[in-house]
């Protein structure tokens, strides 16, 4: 019997909690924070036990991985190196859907070392868009062919039924790290030159992107694309660009929500902090304070006349949807801008029961052979299920199911290290089976030169 230690109980753990307790010869137990929330993903299934576990309790964490077979980290990133180092320890396997930092990538040597995986980045983006990358990549380089532009879009949004706000947008994993991606620079490549994007611009640089079946989307840069031709070892001339993927309208909106500060992680202190004398307790206040302006003041004239837009422009609509003109409360224990815009997105963008949310994935790439030159695009249009498991769960929390599974049974086997999902060793394997799960990307080819 295999014991698989799954370190965390969130959003996303359901769908890879039972995927694991399907398979006969596994014993699962979930260790979170909130016992309860790891009863719930273990519902009493006999191979399966839920524990109570402060991360930060780092005896209590390593008698855990040390009844283990294989951890899997639900945890957020920055614990991800204790664990890693406590499996090195005891020479225990380790999956983790978070990208590689350098205090894991520090963990190669030792993990060779102790013969063990220390496996990465095998969710969805990043996870499914490196396995799905990497596999056309290869047979293009296997046809004699080379990658001359590379463009790839993913986006968590709701299925069409269910976008019913005006920012178009609910939420299926962490509300604040949503947000407080809108605040992270980016970096890509254009027709061959660096552009460079500082964070407080992300969303002025924004295009339209099509998706067939879908329509029309905004994508914005995600983060910095260039390392990416390095792991994917190629040389685009052109284009080499990640992106993220939103419905019309929220590029604009946030370009001015980041504007006002409200992406802010910083702790509110001075005449703005609602915990000061005299400080502000409702959302109009609070905005007032931003501005620097008195609480009485007509604030949606008072913005249309500085960005220089109609009263009716859709970011002015879009912050009264929010409530940040009203005289509802300021959510308590708010420590920071974010922390505010947080609480009432959250409240106002979630999904109901039975609505479904839809993960957005596709690759443009141009493919340059002796004899000709190919437009490639590979799409994945994956949904959630009614009343049950998102889309957002299923692709993060099942390929990393899968590779814990194929590391244990030997699928996966002679590969020790940090690694990710890059080698045909690993995404081959871990697409076949996605693919019987619904989960595929839907290629078509174009050739643009003979």
């Amino acid at each position: 019997m295999k014991k698989v230690l799954v370190l965390g109980a969130g959003l996303v753990t359901r769908p890879h909690v039972r995927y694991l307790l399907d398979v006969p010869e596994f014993e699962v137990t979930v260790a979170s924070r909130t016992v309860e929330k790891a009863e719930e993903l273990v519902k009493g299934h006999p191979r399966g036990r839920a524990v109570a576990l402060n991360v930060q309790d780092e005896a209590a964490l390593e008698d855990l991985i040390r009844e283990a077979d294989l951890a899997v980290s639900m945890l957020p990133y920055v614990y991800h190196p204790t664990v890693a180092a406590l499996c090195v320890k005891h020479g225990k396997h380790m999956v983790t859907t978070s990208y590689v930092k350098d205090a894991m990538a520090a963990l190669d040597r030792p993990a060779r070392e102790a013969g063990v995986i220390l496996l990465n980045e095998i969710g969805v983006d990043p996870g499914i868009d490196h396995m799905s990358a990497m596999r056309l990549i290869h047979g293009v380089e296997a046809k004699g062919g080379k990658i001359t532009s590379f463009v790839s879009w993913c986006g968590g949004l709701p299925s069409p039924e269910a976008n019913d706000n005006p920012l178009g947008y609910k939420f299926s994993w962490s509300p604040k790290g949503v947000l407080l991606a809108g605040r992270n620079p980016a970096r890509f490549q254009r027709d061959g030159e660096v552009v460079e994007v500082p964070g407080d611009e992300l969303f002025e640089h924004y295009w339209p992107v099509v998706i067939d079946g879908l329509g029309e989307f905004e994508g914005y840069p995600n983060r910095d694309s260039l390392p990416y031709a390095d792991l994917y070892q190629i040389e685009p001339e052109d284009w080499m660009f990640r992106g993220t993927l939103r419905n019309l309208g929220w590029c604009d909106t946030f370009a001015r929500i980041s504007e006002l500060g409200l992406l802010d992680d910083s702790p509110l202190s001075g005449a703005s902090s609602p915990a000061a004398p005299g400080g502000p307790s409702t959302y109009r206040e609070f905005l007032a304070r931003l501005l620097g302006t008195d609480s009485g003041t007509d604030l949606r004239q008072y913005l249309a006349e500085r960005w220089d837009m109609a009263r009716d422009a859709k970011p002015l609509a879009d912050l009264e949807w929010l409530g940040f003109f009203s005289d509802e409360p300021l959510p308590a224990g708010a420590e920071s801008p974010v922390d505010i815009l947080t609480a009432c997105t959250k409240s106002k963008m979630a999904y109901q029961p039975g609505e479904r949310d839809m993960l957005i994935m596709q690759h443009e790439f141009v493919a340059e052979y002796p004899d000709r030159k190919e437009a490639i695009t590979s799409t994945m249009i994956a949904f959630g299920i009614p009343f049950g498991d998102t889309s957002m769960s299923r692709t993060v929390g099942l390929p990393s199911a899968i590779a814990t599974r194929m590391i244990l049974q030997g699928e996966i086997s002679g590969i020790s290290g940090v690694h990710t999902p890059v080698i045909p060793e690993i995404y081959e394997p871990v697409l076949q089976e996605l693919e019987t799960l619904g989960i595929s990307l839907e290629e078509k080819v174009e050739v643009l030169e003979a």
